[in-house]
C-alpha cells in the first residue's frame, strides 16, 4: 500500500470544508487545516475546530493573506485542498503563489464544488463567480501546478430539504413553485459523498490534471421529476406554479444580493441547463471510477423529510 498523502485543507470550517476534513481523516490521510486565530476564538467555529482535534486533525494557525504562514503550512503536506467561500475565490492566487514557492505539492484542488465554470452559461451575479473560478483554473494551468477540479454540482443540503422552495423551511405539502419549465436535469449530491469522492481523487493518477465530475446517475432529475418523487412519498398531488425565464430574471433583478446569487445559479441550472456529457480528454465521472462508494440517492435523501 502506498503511503497516503498528507493533506492541507484551507477553508476547513466553511460549509463543504467540514465534510472534506472529516472524509480526509476517515480515509486515513494525515490531515492538516489552516485556521485563522480569529476563527478559533469564534464560539461556533471553535466547536468545529474541537471536533477536528477529536478526529486527530492537526491545526495550523495562519491565513492565506499571511504569505509566510501559508508557505509554512504548505511545506508540511503533499496535497492542498481549498474550500474557501465565494468571496475569497479570486484570492486563491495567494495559495497558488505559495504552492509555486514551495515547489513540492503533488496536487492542488481549488475551490470549485459547484457546476463547471468552463461550460456554465449564467447571468449576473453568478456569471462573475464562475468567471473567477475559471480565471483561477487558467492561472493554475499556466503555473504548471498539478491539479484536480472537483465539479460537484448542487449540494443536497441546500436544495432537497425544501424540495427547491428557496424561501421555505420545510418541504411543500400543498403548493410547489418550480423554477423554469421543469424539464432541465439537475444534479444534487449529499455533502458527505462530495467529500468522499474529493478525497478519493487526491492520490488517483486518473484524476491528475482532470476535472472530477460528480454526476451519480440516480441523482440526475428534472425539477418536475423531483416534485413527482416527493408527491409519491407523501401520497399527494401538489398545486404547481412555474416561474419561467422572464419572471425569474425579473426576480433576480429585484432580490437582495445573497438571494440574487442563489436565483442566478438556479437560472443557470433550471433554465440554461447543465452540460452532463463529459469530455474524456479533460474529465472523469466520480461514481463511474469509484463504484465502491455507495452514494445517497435523491430518493433516499428525501425519505428523511416525509
Amino acid at each position: 500500500m502506498a503511503e497516503k498523502s498528507k493533506i492541507l485543507i484551507i477553508g476547513a470550517t466553511g460549509y463543504i470544508g467540514k465534510f472534506i476534513v472529516e472524509a480526509s481523516s476517515k480515509h486515513g490521510h494525515p490531515t492538516f487545516v489552516l485556521v485563522r486565530e480569529t476563527t478559533a476564538s469564534d464560539p461556533k467555529k471553535s466547536e468545529v475546530i474541537q471536533n477536528f482535534k477529536n478526529l486527530g486533525v492537526s491545526i495550523i494557525y495562519g491565513d492565506i493573506y499571511n504569505h509566510e504562514s501559508l508557505v509554512s503550512a504548505i511545506k508540511q503536506v503533499d496535497v492542498v485542498i481549498s474550500a474557501v467561500g465565494t468571496t475569497t475565490i479570486a484570492d486563491q492566487v495567494k495559495i497558488i503563489a505559495a504552492i509555486k514557492e514551495v515547489g513540492t505539492i503533488k496536487r492542488f484542488l481549488p475551490s470549485e464544488f459547484a457546476s463547471d465554470g468552463d461550460s456554465m452559461k449564467a447571468v449576473e451575479p453568478a456569471a462573475s463567480v464562475f468567471r473567477e473560478k475559471v480565471k483561477i483554473r487558467r492561472i493554475i494551468e499556466s503555473e504548471k501546478i498539478p491539479y484536480t477540479y472537483v465539479v460537484s454540482n448542487g449540494f443536497a443540503g441546500y436544495f432537497l430539504p425544501t424540495v427547491g422552495q428557496l424561501d421555505a423551511k420545510a418541504p411543500p405539502r400543498e403548493k410547489v413553485v418550480i423554477l423554469g419549465d421543469g424539464n432541465r436535469k439537475a444534479i444534487f449530491v449529499k455533502e458527505e459523498d462530495v467529500a468522499t469522492y474529493t478525497i478519493k481523487a487526491v492520490d488517483d493518477p486518473r484524476t491528475l490534471n482532470k476535472i472530477l465530475h460528480i454526476i451519480p446517475p440516480a441523482n440526475a432529475l428534472s425539477f418536475d421529476e423531483l416534485v413527482s418523487l416527493w408527491e409519491s412519498k407523501i401520497g399527494k398531488t401538489l398545486e404547481k406554479t412555474y416561474i419561467l425565464e422572464e419572471q425569474l430574471l425579473k426576480n433576480i433583478q429585484d432580490s437582495p444580493l445573497q438571494q440574487k446569487l442563489l436565483l442566478a445559479i438556479c437560472h443557470a441550472v433550471f433554465v440554461n441547463g447543465l452540460t452532463l456529457k463529459i469530455d474524456p480528454s479533460s474529465g472523469v465521472e466520480a461514481s463511474e471510477i469509484y463504484p465502491e462508494v455507495k452514494y445517497t440517492t435523491m430518493d433516499e435523501y428525501l425519505n428523511h423529510f416525509v
